[in-house]
């Protein structure tokens, strides 16, 4: 309240110094702009007009100031929010990264077993074959030592292919 009237107090100050000077701003209201900011206060009828008419004016933009300044603080405590949340996101983000790197590496090592078991399996493979068509080799020996007649047996059996039954 104390300070409405302060304000009162200093625009009816300014108004009788405009008072005094009307004469003056009259004729520099064409060319001075700041002069045109007043034209509407010198209109008025009596000084206390204007005062009013200032003031309210002076009231008006101080309640515009406070909302202004409060519309800022309110948008810095959410740009504080989210500045909060961007620094807890990139944390995450950081951890995510190391996890799915740790995930690639496992992933990687994964693949080189996985390769290594594979080479071992058809290796073994192999070696069962070869252990079948030995043992056919030496069923066959027999055979024909116990006077059987048999063919030879096949060599260009394909690898995938199941080998021949010769034991009947």
């Amino acid at each position: 309240m104390q300070n409405r009237w302060m304000t009162i107090m200093a625009v009816a100050a300014i108004s009788a110094v405009m008072g005094v000077g009307c004469a003056n701003l009259e004729s520099s209201s064409e060319e001075d702009p700041v002069a045109k900011r007043f034209e509407g206060a010198q209109m008025g009828s009596n000084a206390s007009g204007s005062t009013v008419e200032l003031t309210d004016r002076y009231t008006q933009l101080a309640e515009k100031s406070a909302r202004l300044l409060q519309q800022n603080q309110d948008l810095d405590e959410e740009n504080g929010r989210l500045r909060k949340q961007v620094e807890t996101l990139e944390a995450q983000l950081k951890q995510t990264q190391a996890e799915l790197t740790e995930a690639n590496n496992l992933l990687v090592e994964m693949l080189g077993e996985l390769n290594h078991w594979k080479s071992d399996i058809l290796g073994f493979r192999n070696e069962m074959r070869m252990a079948a068509k030995t043992q056919l080799e030496a069923l066959l020996k027999i055979l024909e030592v116990l006077g059987a007649e048999a063919g030879p047996l096949p060599t260009d059996v394909e690898p995938n292919q199941p080998q021949p039954d010769l034991s009947h």
